[in-house]
């Protein structure tokens, strides 16, 4: 079985998937004449702007749900790995497929709102949703589904709980039974609340851990100030071969910076635009934007602060295609977490250094397993039928259940067969959605085109009004309930 698992991986996760994403990325910033760039300033403003309602979360709460996804383990671990296989430039391509990946992001998180649904009183879309609705393939999207609720509802949550439970244990001695029984009566109460309460946790934690890793960031480079212009033009040295101590390993930086940077910020694979269609926005282009600006919260920020900590501070190893070491600063000490541990030791003493670098990857990993329910459950509600909503509550229910005996026995156990099982999902939904947002990419563009011209008659997001009749968009029928509402609450409201 482990065989297996590994030879599809090995095809699945393959350079073809990074060179379609890679692509995929560069084709929606040319096409979209790099909104990513011309729409920033909107971006921040739209982040804190507009409110929630009964069917919807806010622009802020889902923008925080689809960061809670891409801010995880990866961004500590998957750094150390990029920069230990590619070395330092690494970094530099990591931030390169952040930039053009926020292009895919926009174009798939404004489809999940042109296609949403409102069933049992939320909002629910994705890609199953719109590869149905605007393709009109449904056995395509009942692939997207199925994958999607094996790899986020019950292969991955164990490997996000076995991280939290081994980071606690080597940091602080506590068994992983007790951690992960923490982490599921928590779980367990946020995931019974809703997609509301997903939404609102969610909104609380990720800022709270996403700041304080940063804060630390910065404190470590303060006190290693004098090595960061160097370790800045070693990053753009070394990711065009100017540096020649890592001029042979050139392929390997781009290759493991785009890798791991698709990895990482998940632009184009499919799990953003599930939290992007809960938002109640006035147009779908506003929550497009929004999410693509959670990409750059993710590789921009995130990833760079470990990575400008683990090079400031010298504590890393960089090796050869060839196994051997070009760098060996740390003498047997694995890829992984440890690189980020020393790091911050460096200012704030081992001990500390390993107990902070814990609770981080206790907070990441646990809003991860919070945006893996929320992910399966949207999937699931798509393939149980979404019209069936009396049979639907209790096998949410079931699912709610197993899902939370899952991440317990990832606590507890080893999970290597599910970590490879969980990529096999998540890989498929890649190569599913990637091909789908190519296929309805001119949706997208068509929605943000519509977004500039009424931006161009001097609109703001209160006044914004999406007609997909008008554009010719068909199966977006939501929309004229979501006006509806929208318009008698402004005639009550004046």
């Amino acid at each position: 079985m482990e065989a297996f698992v590994s030879t599809a991986n090995n095809i699945i996760w393959s350079k073809a998937l990074i060179y379609l994403c890679l692509g995929t990325g560069i084709y929606f910033s040319l096409r979209t004449r790099f909104l990513q760039v011309r729409h920033l300033k909107d971006m921040v403003k739209y982040l804190l702007g507009g409110g929630d309602s009964s069917q919807g979360v806010s622009s802020f709460q889902a923008f925080a749900m689809s960061v809670a996804g891409r801010v995880g383990t990866g961004n500590i671990a998957g750094v150390a790995t990029a920069i230990t296989m590619g070395g330092p430039g690494a970094l530099f391509w990591m931030w390169a497929i952040a930039f053009l990946g926020a292009g895919s992001s926009f174009v798939e998180c404004a489809l999940g709102q042109v296609y949403k649904e409102e069933i049992n009183g939320e909002y629910r879309g994705g890609p199953a949703y719109y590869i149905e609705k605007g393709m009109g393939v449904k056995w395509y999207a009942i692939l997207f589904a199925v994958a999607t609720v094996l790899g986020m509802g019950f292969f991955l949550p164990g490997v996000q709980a076995n991280s939290i439970g081994a980071g606690v244990f080597n940091a602080f001695g506590v068994s992983p039974a007790i951690t992960g029984g923490v982490v599921i009566a928590l779980l367990g109460f946020i995931i019974f609340g809703g997609t509301k309460s997903i939404g609102k946790a969610a909104e609380i934690i990720v800022p709270f851990m996403a700041g304080a890793y940063i804060l630390v960031a910065l404190i470590v480079l303060a006190f290693n100030i004098t090595a960061v212009p160097g370790m800045i033009a070693l990053v753009f040295k070394s990711a065009f071969g100017a540096e020649q101590a890592f001029a042979g390993i050139l392929g390997m930086a781009v290759t493991w910076g785009v890798k791991r940077g698709i990895y990482s910020n998940e632009a184009g694979q499919g799990t953003g635009p599930q939290s992007a269609a809960a938002a109640e926005v006035s147009h779908p282009a506003i929550q497009g934007l929004v999410q693509a600006f959670a990409v750059y919260v993710d590789t921009l920020f995130v990833c760079s602060a470990t990575g400008f900590m683990i090079l400031a501070t010298g504590k890393f190893n960089v090796q050869n295609t060839d196994g051997t070491f070009i760098v060996e600063n740390l003498p047997g000490v694995g890829i992984g977490p440890e690189y980020t541990q020393l790091a911050v030791g460096t200012v704030f003493g081992k001990g500390l250094g390993a107990g902070f670098v814990s609770i981080a990857l206790f907070f990441f990993a646990f809003t991860t397993l919070m945006a893996y329910y929320y992910i399966a459950e949207t999937n699931l509600t798509y393939l149980v039928g979404r019209k069936k909503e009396a049979g639907l509550k209790p096998i949410l229910t079931v699912a709610k259940v197993v899902f939370l005996g899952s991440t317990y026995y990832g606590a507890v156990k080893t999970a290597e067969l599910a970590w490879g099982l969980g990529d096999i999902g998540v890989g498929l939904m890649a190569w599913i959605n990637v091909i789908a947002i190519l296929i309805l990419g001119n949706v997208g563009l068509k929605v943000l085109k519509d977004y500039e011209a009424q931006k161009a008659m001097g609109r703001d997001a209160s006044t914004f009004v999406f007609d997909p009749d008008a554009l010719g968009i068909k199966g977006a029928e939501v929309w004229h309930e979501v006006n509806k509402r929208r318009f008698a609450k402004q005639k009550s409201a004046n």
